[in-house]
């Protein structure tokens, strides 16, 4: 669970990266799910956008973060970013602040 500060944090790296998973018209399909779990793994921190679902979005972004075991740091307009730090201390990219 992610605190407050840790959440604008992570929002403030996110927004200023590119879109690396993106939600069609197909809507959160499973290739869309694995491809989310397989940037969480690489980036840890990923930025999604939805193209076709607009409606959904909501729904959508709480049972991909549900299935992909993140955290849903947040969901602006188009826009869902997920943060899911590596298994691994050595590998982390992200350092939360406390």
């Amino acid at each position: 669970m992610l605190t407050s500060k840790q959440r604008g944090f992570l929002a403030g790296l996110g927004s200023i990266a590119q879109p690396t998973v993106m939600v069609g018209k197909e809507g959160a399909s499973a290739a869309v799910e694995q491809a989310l779990v397989a940037e969480l793994k690489c980036r840890e921190l990923v930025k999604l956008r939805f193209i076709n679902s607009k409606d959904d979005r909501d729904v959508l972004s709480r049972q991909l973060a549900e299935r992909s075991g993140s955290d849903l740091v947040r969901l602006i307009g188009n826009v869902a970013i997920f943060f899911k730090p590596s298994p691994d201390p050595a590998h982390r990219r992200i350092i939360l602040p406390v």
